[in-house]
């Protein structure tokens, strides 16, 4: 059976400049075709990725996160766990998992550093369509040839 509908799952910190990257995933898959969950942050979008995975209703789960350095500690052990857990569903569940994540090494919340990230966020997002339907069309010709 062959899926129709993806999940885009959005973490809230810098939502601004993150829910930039659905529009550029609706350029290329129609919006009544996908659910978009939030959560709060991107440390949680490895469980809810694998909550989706499971429910055998989506071709491909995309995520999307603005990880930044706060100062406070390192960003990126938060990025690589991120990261591990998204991959992690993805093997798990044998769905594709996608991420849409940014871990900018010099962001400073200024009018030119949103724009540029919103920006990229839009072709973040038009990347994760690309994968996402290319990897269900790769999978389903395995599929059929076997």
């Amino acid at each position: 059976m062959t899926h129709t509908r993806y999940a885009f799952v959005k973490a809230n910190w810098h939502s601004d400049i993150v829910d930039r990257a659905i529009d550029g995933f609706q350029e290329l898959i129609p919006a009544a075709q996908i659910d978009v969950y939030d959560v709060p942050g991107a440390f949680e979008m490895p469980l809810l990725a694998r909550d989706l995975a499971q429910t055998g209703q989506y071709a491909a789960i995309a995520c999307a996160a603005f990880v930044v350095d706060g100062g406070i500690y390192r960003h990126d052990f938060v990025a690589q766990a991120v990261v591990d857990g998204l991959m992690r569903a993805g093997m798990d569940s044998g769905v594709p998992v996608l991420s849409v994540s940014l871990t900018p090494h010099h962001y400073q919340e200024t009018d030119h550093h949103n724009a540029i990230y919103r920006a990229h966020f839009v072709e973040k997002g038009r990347e994760a369509a690309q994968a996402a339907l290319g990897i269900v069309r790769t999978r389903a010709a395995l599929s059929q040839a076997a």
